[in-house]
């Protein structure tokens, strides 16, 4: 009778842990909302983990911004962020978490407003994208449960937004980020000057470029933000990432940096995301 209770035992529990493997989450990569400030139809992508159609619980969420020349899609395509996230919370290293993905590449390619003010994308993400998404899903809305992070042109995105906005998320996580241009005259060249005061551009370039705004973060904010930067040693783009990682270590910025064998791939990234969700976990749950 021991032998059969045991067995039956057993059994419940490889079949229960069977059920919770076969539990998958579901992302939908099509989804849409109309934006006033930006005169469009916006698209964005979002991932909600195993249990969310079960539950009534509310969720953490991560931001996750792609990179120049993909869309929503790219995380999902290319980031295999279903199968990804899936296993992270199945094994226990990342809490059940909602990932939003939104389209940057549609109309003009960028996260941040033009410096025309005829598209303004930052004023779009913070005032219609999130409010939209957090009234329309169970996301916990405080600060502790929102992170941002994303790779290339999206870590950029991520880095600059949680700079412009440490009351708004708990943790940023910028993969490969392009972190902006290292000079004023680096900016002009990318260009066109010509409609613009030197006062203008000193402006936008201030505000759009990482080192300047690592070096104006107030005392009070330099612990706002849990910071992971992530870049590999063969990437074009590790000259900025290190240029970041001295400067918050010269401001006293707490802050991970991580360098990993590998270059500006999908390769590279996929092997990042587990590590943020990890990280990012830390920060929802508290520690």
């Amino acid at each position: 009778m021991k032998i059969m209770l045991s067995l039956f035992i057993g059994l419940v529990s490889l079949l229960a842990s069977s059920l919770s493997y076969a539990q998958t989450g579901k992302v939908y990569d099509e989804l849409t909302l109309q934006s006033e400030i930006l005169g469009s139809e916006r698209k964005y992508a979002i991932y909600l983990p195993p249990d969310y159609e079960t539950s009534e619980r509310s969720y953490p969420v991560l931001y996750l911004l792609h990179g120049a020349g993909d869309d929503q899609t790219g995380w999902v395509q290319f980031g295999e962020v279903l199968h990804i996230a899936d296993r992270a919370i199945h094994e226990g290293k990342a809490t059940p978490m909602i990932i939003v993905m939104p389209d940057a590449d549609t109309g003009r390619r960028g996260y941040f407003n033009q410096i025309d003010g005829d598209w303004n994308y930052e004023d779009f993400f913070f005032e219609e994208f999130i409010p939209h998404v957090e009234g329309k899903y169970r996301i916990k809305g405080e600060k502790q449960y929102r992170a941002v992070a994303g790779l290339s042109m999206g870590g950029g995105g991520s880095m600059i937004y949680a700079l412009h906005h440490p009351e708004l998320f708990s943790s940023a996580a910028p993969l490969s980020a392009y972190v902006g241009p290292l000079s004023l005259d680096e900016m002009k060249r990318r260009m066109d000057t010509k409609n613009y005061t030197d006062q203008q551009l000193q402006a936008y370039y201030e505000n759009h470029n990482a080192l300047s705004l690592i070096a104006q973060i107030p005392e009070e904010d330099k612990k706002a933000i849990r910071w992971y930067i992530d870049c590999g040693d063969d990437d074009f783009l590790y000259e900025g990432n290190s240029l970041v990682h001295i400067a918050m270590r010269k401001h006293e910025i707490p802050h991970e940096f991580r360098i990993r064998d590998g270059g500006h791939t999908w390769t590279y990234w996929r092997k990042s995301l587990p590590l943020v969700l990890q990280y990012v976990t830390q920060a929802f749950h508290q520690y």
